[in-house]
């Protein structure tokens, strides 16, 4: 046997061994993840998986429906936001505090502006969610 059928038959056992571990309900995959921002007074979804819909509630606080409920709320989110200009305050991501803002159904985000910590909106809001 030669040397590239020896290679050529461990990336096959490779792959079948990946295969039948990593699968769509592995941990390390995202259950949900989205790409929104408020444009032009509305809410608009740019690219999502896993999610139904997002509610603006308030300036800079959003409800990111998820397409089906997760079994528990016990998942992590993280969250990044586009600032609104290259010379303004940072945007930043979190949750509106520990006791609410989190369901199997739904996630709460709120951007707001590293500067004043104020509720703010921006144009580009990426959230990934895993379980």
């Amino acid at each position: 046997m030669s040397l590239s059928d020896r290679i050529a038959g461990l990336a096959a056992r490779i792959g079948f061994e990946v295969g039948t571990k990593v699968n769509a309900t592995h941990p390390a995959l995202a259950r949900a993840w989205v790409s929104f921002g408020y444009v032009a007074g509305q809410t608009v979804i740019h690219h999502a998986y896993g999610v139904a819909s997002v509610e603006r509630l308030a300036a800079g606080q959003y409800r990111i429906h998820f397409a089906s409920p997760l079994v528990d709320a016990n998942y992590c989110w993280m969250g990044l936001v586009r600032s609104v200009s290259a010379s303004g305050s940072q945007r930043l991501a979190v949750t509106p505090t520990t006791a609410d803002g989190r369901a199997a159904a739904y996630v709460d985000v709120r951007c707001v502006s590293s500067l004043a910590g104020s509720p703010a909106d921006s144009t580009e809001v990426n959230v990934v969610v895993y379980r």
